[in-house]
C-alpha cells in the first residue's frame, strides 16, 4: 500500500496531520508492514495558513503509482481549485484506488472531476462551493463513495484517519491505534 499525502501552500495543518498520524501508525504499530508513503506537493515551497513550513518528499511527480491520495483542506484550496497546472497534476491520481479529502480538500477532488455523480462533504462553510462539483452535498462527518472518501471540517481529519485504518487493516487495528492515540471521540 502506497499513500501520497498531498500538501500545498495554504493548507490547514491539522487537516494533514490528523489523517497522517493514524494512517502512518498502521506501519509503526505493525498492522501494514509494507505501507509506504510520500509527502507530495506541486511546488517546493509549502506553508500552512499560519506560516508553518512543510517539506515535501516528492515535488510535481505523477501520482499514478499510489494506492491512495489524501488531500487536506485549507484556504489555499480555493485558489488551487482554479490552478490548471495543479489540477492537471492532481488528475494523475485518477487510477488510484482511493481518493480522499479532508475539509475543503474536497473542492480539489471536485475540480479534478473525481466527485462527478457522487455524494461528498466538506466544511459547512464550503457546502455551496462544493455543490458545483458533486451530485449531492451531505452533512455527515465522513462520506464513503467507494473509491472517493470525503470528510467534513478540520477535526474530522482524525476520524477520517481512523476510518481509513479500519478500511485498510480492520476494526482491531483501528481500535488499537485509537487507544494508542488516546482518542476517545471516535468510539464506533
Amino acid at each position: 500500500m502506497r499513500i501520497a499525502f498531498i500538501i500545498y501552500e495554504g493548507i490547514t495543518a491539522l487537516d494533514f496531520i490528523g489523517a497522517y498520524d493514524p494512517l502512518t501508525r498502521l506501519k509503526s504499530m505493525g498492522f501494514l508492514k509494507d505501507l509506504k508513503w510520500d509527502i507530495c506537493s506541486y511546488t517546493r515551497k509549502v506553508k500552512d495558513n499560519t506560516g508553518l513550513v512543510f517539506m515535501p518528499t516528492k515535488v510535481n511527480k505523477s501520482l499514478k503509482s499510489y494506492d491512495m491520495v489524501v488531500l487536506p483542506g485549507g484556504f489555499g484550496s480555493r485558489k488551487l481549485a482554479k490552478n490548471k497546472g495543479f489540477i492537471r497534476w492532481l488528475k494523475t491520481a485518477e487510477d488510484c484506488k482511493f481518493k480522499v479529502s479532508v475539509c475543503t480538500g474536497a473542492l480539489l477532488l471536485g475540480a479534478a472531476g473525481f466527485l462527478k455523480g457522487r455524494k461528498a462533504t466538506t466544511h459547512p462553510g464550503a457546502f455551496k462551493e462544493l455543490k458545483g462539483f458533486c451530485s449531492k452535498v451531505v452533512n455527515k462527518r465522513i462520506v464513503d463513495e467507494g473509491d472517493v472518501i470525503t470528510a467534513r471540517g478540520v477535526t474530522s481529519s482524525i476520524d477520517l484517519g481512523l476510518y481509513l485504518c479500519e478500511k485498510l487493516a480492520g476494526r482491531e487495528a483501528k481500535l488499537k491505534i485509537r487507544k494508542q492515540m488516546d482518542y476517545q471521540h471516535f468510539l464506533k
